[in-house]
C-alpha cells in the first residue's frame, strides 16, 4: 500500500520537475553571489583554470590557485589581483596525494576554509593504448580522478560543518561518450563523472543540501590540450565560451553542464541506437586529432 502512495508521489514530483524545467526556459534563474567566498582552483596556471579564476576575481571572490607550473600560476594570481581580488598562488603537483594534503593544511591554517572547490587540473595522453606508457596511464588517473578524492576529503569537512559550499568537477564529454586513442583519458573522465554523481547523492543522503555540486562536460576546446582537434558535426569550442557556461552553471547551481547542450542528444542516441548504427554514426562524426598510433605520429 505504501509503495502505491510512493509511486503516486513520484509521479507528482516528475510532473513538477518538468514544469519547473519548462518555466526556467523562459524565466532566468536567479544567480547566487560568490563575493567573499574562498575559491580553490586546481590547474589554474593556464586554460580553463586561469579563465575561471578571472571570472571569480571579477566577482570579488578570494582566490587560492594551484598549479604545477610556478610561472603560470603566479601570472594568473597577479592578473586576479589587478581585477581587485585577493589571490594566493601555490605550486602543487595534484598527482601526489601528500602534496595535496600538505598544501590543504597550510591553506586552512593561513587563509581559512575553502567554500568553493574547482577540481580542474587534468592531463591527457593522445595515443592508442599499446603506445601509451604505463606511467602516462597512472598519472592520468592520479590527476584526473584520484586528486578529486584528496582535495574533496581535505576541504569538504568545513563545508559540511557549515552546510555551505560548492564542489565543481571539470570532466569532459569524454566522460559520457568515447573516441579512440583516448582510452586512459576517457576512462578517467568517466570516473570523474561517476565521482560527481555519487558525491551529489551522498551529500543529499546526509541532508547537506547547502553544499552544491556541478560537473562540466565540454567537447574539444581550443586550448592546445589536445592538438588539432576537429569533428564534422561539432565545432571546437573557444575557452571563453566554455568558462562563461561554467560560471553560469555554478552561479545557478546547475548540476550537469554540457557544452554544447547537443551532447545530451549523443547520450540518448548511444542508448537507443543499435550497435551497427552507432558505428556508422561515429564514422560520420569523424573525430580527428593528433595522436601516436603504434609509435608513429599520424592524424586520427
Amino acid at each position: 500500500m505504501y509503495l502505491i502512495f510512493d509511486l503516486l508521489w513520484l509521479i507528482v514530483i516528475i510532473i513538477y520537475a518538468y514544469v519547473e524545467a519548462l518555466v526556467k526556459l523562459f524565466i532566468p534563474v536567479k544567480r547566487k553571489s560568490v563575493s567573499g567566498e574562498t575559491v580553490l582552483i586546481t590547474g589554474a596556471g593556464h586554460g580553463i583554470g586561469r579563465l575561471t579564476a578571472y571570472e571569480f576575481a571579477k566577482r570579488q571572490s578570494k582566490l587560492v590557485l594551484w598549479d604545477l607550473n610556478k610561472h603560470g600560476v603566479e601570472e594568473t594570481a597577479e592578473a586576479c589581483k589587478k581585477l581587485g581580488a585577493k589571490a594566493h598562488a601555490f605550486v602543487v603537483d595534484c598527482s601526489i596525494k601528500e602534496e595535496i594534503y600538505i598544501a590543504a593544511e597550510k591553506i586552512k591554517r593561513d587563509i581559512g576554509d575553502v567554500s568553493i572547490l574547482v577540481n580542474n587540473a587534468g592531463v591527457v595522453a593522445t595515443a592508442d593504448l599499446l603506445s601509451t606508457q604505463d606511467r602516462q596511464i597512472q598519472r592520468t588517473f592520479e590527476v584526473n580522478i584520484l586528486a578529486h578524492h584528496w582535495t574533496t576529503k581535505a576541504f569538504l569537512p568545513a563545508m559540511m560543518k557549515n552546510n555551505h559550499g560548492h564542489i565543481v568537477t571539470v570532466a569532459s564529454a569524454g566522460g559520457h561518450v568515447v573516441v579512440p586513442f583516448l582510452v586512459s583519458y576517457c576512462s578517467s573522465k568517466f570516473a570523474a563523472v561517476g565521482f560527481h554523481k555519487a558525491l551529489t547523492q551522498e551529500l543529499s543522503a546526509l541532508g547537506k543540501d547547502g553544499i552544491k555540486t556541478s560537473c562540466l562536460c565540454p567537447v574539444f576546446i581550443n586550448t592546445g590540450f589536445i592538438k588539432h582537434p576537429s569533428t564534422r558535426l561539432l565545432p571546437v569550442l573557444e575557452p571563453e565560451k566554455v568558462v562563461n557556461k561554467l560560471m553560469d552553471g555554478i552561479l545557478c547551481n546547475q548540476n550537469m553542464i554540457f557544452v554544447p547542450p547537443f551532447v545530451k542528444c549523443s547520450l540518448l542516441l548511444e542508448r537507443i541506437l543499435p550497435e551497427r548504427a552507432l558505428v556508422a554514426l561515429n564514422k560520420m562524426i569523424k573525430v580527428k586529432f593528433d595522436a601516436v598510433v603504434q609509435d608513429a605520429r599520424k592524424e586520427d
